[in-house]
């Protein structure tokens, strides 16, 4: 039998003043974020199926929506959903610089 999880994370940005270029930047800096973290901690080999899934919402505020899939075969030891909360951790704290970066060059340009 194989491992398999899944997670799902809403992150609430609050920054709705963003270009498409760079929700598109943020989103792509999640998603490698989390498949470096996955792959870090496993060999490519241990791994049967990775999907990151990455929605982007805006209406009052930004939300920016994780979804985690990660397989590994039942030979492999690890804790897959500690594995998941930790890459959306991770990726969330790169969020987080890169908003703080965006909004510093929005304070400069001002």
């Amino acid at each position: 039998m194989d491992e398999g999880a899944s997670g799902r994370r809403v992150i609430h940005i609050g920054l709705p003043e963003l270009s498409e270029e760079q929700l598109i930047e943020v989103g792509e800096l999640a998603q490698e974020t989390i498949i470096d973290h996955v792959f870090d901690a496993l060999n490519r080999s241990d791994v049967k199926d990775i999907e990151v899934t990455m929605r982007i919402n805006r209406d009052e505020t930004l939300d920016l929506e994780v979804e985690v899939y990660l397989e590994v075969p039942v030979f492999v030891k690890v804790d897959v959903e500690r594995l998941i909360d930790e890459a959306v951790e991770k990726a969330y704290a790169a969020v987080e610089r890169k908003l703080r970066e965006i909004a510093d060059e929005g304070k400069n340009q001002a």
